[in-house]
C-alpha cells in the first residue's frame, strides 16, 4: 500500500508515524512545501520573546531523522500542485529544482493546515507588518527585530496567538499595544473571566483597544495606523485576526467544503472522495457540546485526527468524537485556560444552561505561595451536565482546567464534581480541591439552597426599600470599596443585628467572594428570610464594572 501524505506538522506527521507503527511495509510519502516536516508551532512566539534561546529547539524531526526512526520518505520543499482522482495521483512541483512529476497514491491523507488571515487592508502588505504560523515567519520577526530595533509594536488580534505575541514582544523590550475588534481579548472566555487578563495584561504595561479594529496603514519609515477610533503609530505590526482553512487544493480537486473553506469529513477523517481523507486545521469538526459544525484549530485534535486516519487507513475501527476547544494560555505569570463552551455559545445554540464562579486558593493557604483563582463553570439545566469551564489565575489552572476537561469528555454531571477524589497535599492542593468547591456550589444552586444573582443584576435592583441590600464584608474591606446601596453588617455579627433586617423582604447579599455572603444566606435562611447571594463576590463585579466604566479603555494611547 502506497499513503501520500500532503503537508505535516501535527496532523501530517502524527498519521504517518502510526501509519509505520501499524503497517511496516506501507510505502509512505510526506510531501511538504516548506523546509521543515514538523516543528513547534505553538513554541514560535516563545523564540520571539528570547524564553527559548535555539533556533533548533522549534524542530521536533528533520527529514533525516524521520526517515531514520520510520523510514518514511519525506520530501521537503516539495508542493503539491494537482490532485487527480480519478487516477489517484498527485502532482508534485520539486521547488528547489522547479521540475513537475506525478506520484500515484492508494489513499492520500491532507494536512495543509490553516494560514494566517490578513485582512483587505490598504497598507497590509508593509514589510514591517507580520503574521506568524512557521519557522520562517518567526525568523523573519526575529531578524527584524535584531537588526531594526524597533522599539513601539501593535498586535492586531487579541487571540491566543495575538497575547502569546505581545507578552513576548513586551518581555523582549517593546512597548505594545493590542488592538482587538471585540469587547474583550480571549474569545474563548466570556467578558466577566475576561475583565481580570484586561487588568493584568495593563498593569504588565501591554495597552488595550477593545471594540477597535484597523482601517488604513500608512509606512512612512514608521506605521501610521488609523483605527476606527483614533491612530496610532508603531515601528513594526503583527496580524493575528486568525486563520482560515488552507484548503485551495482539495477545492480544485472537488471535494466538498464549507462556507468557510474548511474540508468536510465524517467521523473517521473521510473525505467526500473515495481514499482522501483530512485532519487537522484544514477541516470542520463537531463541536463536542453544542454537535454543531464548528472550525476549531488546535495541535491537540490534530494529532488525533491523524492518528484515526492512519487507523482508518490500516483497518482499525476508529472515531474521532469532536472538539470541545480545551486550551490553556500563558501571560507572563497568569495562567489562562478553557474547555466546553462559553455563555455566549450556549445562548447562540440555544442551551438552557446555569452557572457559577468561585474564587479558591491554588493550594492549601497555610502553605507559602498559594494563589487564588477564578473558576466559572456552566452546566444544561435539565441534565445538570457540565458543558463548559473557564479558570483565570496562576499556579494550579492547568491541572483544574485538565479535570474539568476530562469530566466533560465523560458526560460528567457538575455535581459530579463533588465526588472527585483528587489529589492533596499542602503545596499542591486542598483537602477541598477547587474542582471539588465547584462542584459544591453547583449543587447548592441546584438543590435551591441558594439562590444567585449576578454581577450584571446590580445596578438593576431597586434601591427603594423593596428589598434588603447586605453587605457581609469587614468595614476594612467595605472601606476599600462598596456598591451603592448595600447596608454593611459583618458576617460574624449578623445573627445580633437580625433586627436590622425588614423581614418579609428578599434580602440580596455581597461579601468578598461569594463564600461568606452564603454563609449568611443559610444563617437568614435558617430565620425565615428569603436570600440570593452575589455570585462571585465584590471581587469578581469590581473587576468586570471597572474595565466597563473606564472612559477611555477601548483607546488608551490613541492619537486622536
Amino acid at each position: 500500500m502506497k499513503i501520500i501524505i500532503i503537508g505535516g506538522v501535527a496532523g501530517g506527521a502524527s498519521a504517518a508515524a502510526r501509519l509505520r507503527r501499524l503497517d511496516e511495509k506501507a510505502e509512505i510519502i510526506i510531501l511538504e512545501r516548506g523546509e521543515y516536516i514538523s516543528f513547534a508551532n505553538c513554541g514560535l512566539p516563545y523564540f520571539i520573546g528570547g524564553t527559548i534561546t535555539q533556533r533548533e529547539a522549534l524542530t521536533l524531526q528533520t527529514p533525516q531523522s524521520f526517515h531514520k526512526r520510520f523510514n518514511i520518505d519525506v520530501r521537503v520543499k516539495s508542493e503539491a500542485i494537482q490532485i487527480n482522482p480519478e487516477t489517484n495521483t498527485v502532482v508534485v512541483k520539486d521547488l528547489e529544482s522547479g521540475s513537475i512529476y506525478t506520484e500515484q497514491y492508494d489513499k492520500l491523507i491532507l494536512s495543509p493546515g490553516a494560514e494566517p488571515v490578513k485582512p483587505a487592508i490598504e497598507g497590509i502588505h508593509s514589510e514591517r507588518i507580520f503574521t506568524l504560523r512557521n519557522i520562517p515567519d518567526t525568523l523573519a520577526v526575529k531578524n527584524y527585530m535584531e537588526q531594526v530595533h524597533p522599539k513601539i509594536a501593535v498586535v492586531v488580534g487579541g487571540g491566543y496567538i495575538g497575547v502569546e505575541m505581545a507578552e513576548n514582544l513586551k518581555t523582549a523590550g517593546l512597548d505594545v499595544t493590542i488592538v482587538e475588534l471585540a469587547s474583550h481579548v480571549i474569545a474563548p472566555l466570556d467578558f466577566d473571566m475576561a475583565a481580570d487578563v484586561h487588568r493584568y495584561l495593563t498593569n504588565n504595561g501591554v495597552k488595550l483597544m477593545l471594540n477597535n479594529g484597523v482601517t488604513k496603514i500608512e509606512d512612512n519609515g514608521t506605521l501610521q495606523i488609523t483605527l476606527q477610533k483614533g491612530k496610532i503609530t508603531a515601528d513594526m505590526m503583527i496580524m493575528a485576526v486568525g486563520v482560515r482553512p488552507e484548503s485551495k487544493l482539495a477545492k480544485e480537486c472537488g471535494l466538498r467544503l464549507n462556507k468557510r473553506g474548511a474540508i468536510l469529513v465524517d467521523r473517521t477523517m473521510k473525505t467526500s472522495i473515495d481514499n482522501i481523507y483530512a485532519v487537522g486545521d484544514a477541516v470542520e469538526v463537531e463541536d463536542f457540546i453544542t454537535k454543531q459544525p464548528a472550525f476549531i484549530p488546535l495541535a491537540g485534535p490534530a494529532n488525533k485526527q491523524g492518528r484515526i486516519a492512519a487507523d482508518q487507513i490500516c483497518g482499525i475501527p476508529s472515531e474521532y468524537t469532536g472538539t470541545q476547544g480545551s486550551a490553556v494560555l500563558k501571560i507572563f505569570a497568569m495562567t489562562v485556560a478553557t474547555t466546553g463552551i462559553n455563555e455566549e455559545a450556549a445562548l447562540r445554540t440555544g442551551i438552557d444552561y446555569d452557572k457559577t464562579y468561585i474564587y479558591s486558593a491554588s493550594h492549601a493557604g497555610y502553605y507559602p505561595g498559594a494563589n487564588n483563582m477564578s473558576i466559572k463553570v456552566l452546566w444544561e439545566k435539565q441534565t445538570h451536565k457540565l458543558i463548559g469551564a473557564q479558570i483565570v489565575g496562576y499556579d494550579g489552572v492547568d491541572k483544574r482546567m485538565d479535570v474539568l476537561a476530562s469530566a466533560i469528555r465523560f458526560g460528567a454531571k457538575v455535581t459530579d464534581l463533588t465526588s472527585l477524589e483528587l489529589c492533596y497535599a499542602p503545596p499542591f492542593g486542598s483537602a477541598k480541591d477547587p474542582v471539588n468547591m465547584a462542584g459544591f456550589v453547583a449543587e447548592n444552586v441546584i438543590a435551591d439552597k441558594v439562590r444567585q444573582f449576578f454581577w450584571s443584576d446590580v445596578e438593576k435592583l431597586p434601591r427603594d426599600g423593596s428589598i434588603t441590600l447586605l453587605d457581609v464584608r469587614t468595614p476594612a474591606e467595605v472601606a476599600a470599596g462598596k456598591i451603592d446601596g448595600f447596608t454593611n453588617i459583618p458576617l460574624d455579627s449578623l445573627r445580633s443585628h437580625l433586627d436590622q433586617i425588614p423581614f418579609g423582604k428578599p434580602v440580596y447579599i455581597h461579601c468578598h467572594s461569594g463564600l461568606r455572603s452564603y454563609i449568611a444566606c443559610r444563617i437568614l435562611s435558617g430565620y425565615g428570610f428569603t436570600c440570593y447571594n452575589l455570585a462571585g463576590g465584590y471581587r469578581l463585579y469590581e473587576t468586570v464594572v471597572n474595565q466597563k466604566n473606564v472612559a477611555d479603555y477601548t483607546c488608551t494611547g490613541c492619537l486622536n
